[in-house]
């Protein structure tokens, strides 16, 4: 069954959807900022996403990076409104061509969009004139990119916060390379964040620290662990339980041991 919620803050307007309501991680949140979207939702919840799209004139569509949740309805919104969206440089290659996903993961979310889209400009802006600045930040994905308002305080956070407790990761992710990106978020000035999986988080500069300072201590306890001799099964049922379904349907590609496996590497 989708999951289907609307919500507005000040010009702020939202819609989460989902063919599943299994936690933060299985719906999605479309923001809107007056003529600007920013990310498009999966696929396979257009039927959702194109009434929200079409309610009001579209201008412009920023891509935080190319994971099918995040763009999975690129292509539909260009064609529908004629609107290039713009993306990071990494993001531009597999927006064109499309990849290949997991099957876990087409079942969440559906197949991957594609587009022709821009890079980023050096200047970005809503519609009134109000900057926007984009924050290069890999480790989730090697493409991933968070806007912030500096105005406002608030950063639509990509795929960067999620939670404060991080339990599992994608084969494919590097915490330590996700922890310099967010140290360099956590320079800039914010109180919201705009998280399109978790939502709005009030203290969000807070929040986000103590999700590093997490990942930071449960390093420590992995590499200790690890050099008392502890495999990595072991390592993670001690620190994190046994694996969950979802792990095993993924065939691990999204599971516990990936987060103990990229804490080794973690230079503490």
């Amino acid at each position: 069954m989708s999951v289907l919620e609307r919500f507005q803050n000040q010009d702020l307007d939202a819609i989460r959807v989902g063919r599943f309501n299994l936690g933060v991680n299985t719906s999605f949140i479309v923001y809107r900022l007056g003529e600007t979207v920013i990310d498009t939702g999966p696929s396979n919840q257009w039927r959702f996403v194109k009434p929200f799209i079409a309610e009001k004139p579209l201008e412009q569509l920023l891509i935080t990076h190319h994971h099918e949740d995040h763009a999975g309805n690129i292509g539909r919104i260009s064609q529908m409104t004629g609107v290039t969206p713009l993306a990071p440089e990494l993001s531009l290659e597999k927006l064109r061509k499309g990849y290949s996903t997991p099957l876990m993961q087409k079942l969440v979310w559906g197949s991957p969009g594609k587009a022709e889209a821009k890079p980023l400009p050096g200047e970005i802006s809503l519609g009134s004139g109000e900057r926007i600045e984009a924050i290069f930040a890999p480790g989730h994905a090697k493409d991933m990119t968070c806007y912030l308002l500096p105005e406002r305080g608030w950063l639509f956070s990509a795929d960067l916060y999620i939670a404060n407790h991080l339990k599992m990761l994608r084969a494919d992710e590097d915490i330590s390379t996700l922890l310099k990106s967010t140290l360099q978020v956590l320079d800039y000035d914010f109180e919201l964040i705009c998280c399109p999986h978790r939502g709005l988080v009030k203290e969000g500069k807070k929040k986000l620290r103590e999700k590093y300072d997490y990942i930071i201590n449960l390093a420590g306890e992995v590499q200790a662990l690890n050099q008392k001799g502890a495999s990595v099964i072991e390592i993670t049922d001690q620190l994190l339980g046994k694996e969950s379904v979802i792990s095993l349907i993924s065939g691990y590609n999204f599971s516990k041991r990936n987060l103990v496996k990229s804490c080794l590497d973690v230079s503490l």
